[in-house]
């Protein structure tokens, strides 16, 4: 009933997230995949969205469905079977567009022994396929695409939200991690086939911790490689890292001594990884050091 009137009011991080839906489809899924999370009612909420369904003069018998933040829709409509990908993805598009108070990294990001490890990579590097992997390891889930960190205190706040596996990466992670709570496969995306894992319970009911990064790992994925790591200058991780923010430019003088603090707090490194079991052997290695 809530998501139909006035919506779920859902804990994301540091955000409050109203969503809203008389999609049945979509309630269900949600259902399913959000449980875990912590639900407010008087708080204010940074984010208002909605999933509307609808239906085309051009083909009248066939549904799609609409994201609409703030009652209005940056994207054009979608099929509806594809309800909870827009729904991520809007959110997604609303936090990078919309949040200009902290630093945005696109990077994955995980915490051990209270020390935040960042993943920055381009999509297709394998980041979300390893961040799965790892927070089913031990390891703490952030967020598999966004570092969210404070310029003024050098924290990293973590967001667990749902993470979008793609294509071949689907079947990776069921093989690896059957003990992972899976969504539903949603074929014919523009970016494929996207399966959306749960984060471990928890990962979302420590979600007000946060902590200061340690380790900076630039990532590619690349087929029958080698775990491979190579630290590299503090310049060049300077410059790929304002290169991965999505607000650097935004945020000005506050982006650029935030990252030039970020690279002198961390160490940082090239990964280049295949085998999901040695590159996590590796990092908990390295983490287990310190």
């Amino acid at each position: 009933m809530l998501l139909r009137n006035q919506g779920l009011k859902v804990v994301m991080g540091p955000f409050n997230v109203r969503i809203q839906t008389r999609y049945k489809p979509l309630a269900v899924q949600l259902y399913s995949l959000y449980k875990h999370y912590r639900l407010v009612q008087d708080e204010i909420c940074e984010f208002h969205v909605c999933i509307v369904a609808e239906r085309s003069f051009k083909n009248p018998l066939k549904k799609s469905v609409r994201f609409l933040i703030d009652g209005q829709s940056p994207f054009e409509s979608f099929p509806e079977e594809q309800a909870l990908a827009v729904l991520e993805w809007g959110i997604n598009l609303a936090i990078a567009v919309r949040v200009n108070h902290l630093l945005l990294l696109h990077a994955a990001v995980v915490e051990k022994n209270n020390h935040v490890i960042l993943f920055p990579a381009w999509p297709g590097s394998g980041k979300t396929t390893l961040c799965t992997y790892l927070i089913h390891r031990g390891f703490r889930l952030f967020s598999d695409e966004f570092g969210l960190m404070d310029p003024a205190r050098g924290v990293f706040y973590p967001m667990p939200r749902l993470m979008p596996l793609k294509n071949q990466s689907i079947q990776i992670i069921r093989n690896y991690l059957p003990e992972a709570v899976i969504g539903q496969s949603i074929p014919n995306t523009h970016k494929g086939t996207v399966a959306h894992v749960c984060p471990p319970e928890n990962s979302i009911c420590s979600a007000e911790r946060t902590a200061k990064a340690r380790w900076i790992f630039f990532l590619r994925w690349n087929e029958k490689a080698e775990t491979n790591i190579q630290p590299i200058s503090d310049a060049e991780a300077f410059m790929l890292l304002a290169s991965n923010a999505f607000n650097y430019e935004v945020l000005g003088a506050t982006g650029f001594k935030a990252v030039a603090q970020l690279i002198s707090d961390c160490n940082c490194y090239k990964l280049i990884y295949s085998d999901l079991e040695d590159v996590t052997s590796t990092l908990q290695n390295m983490v287990n050091e310190v």
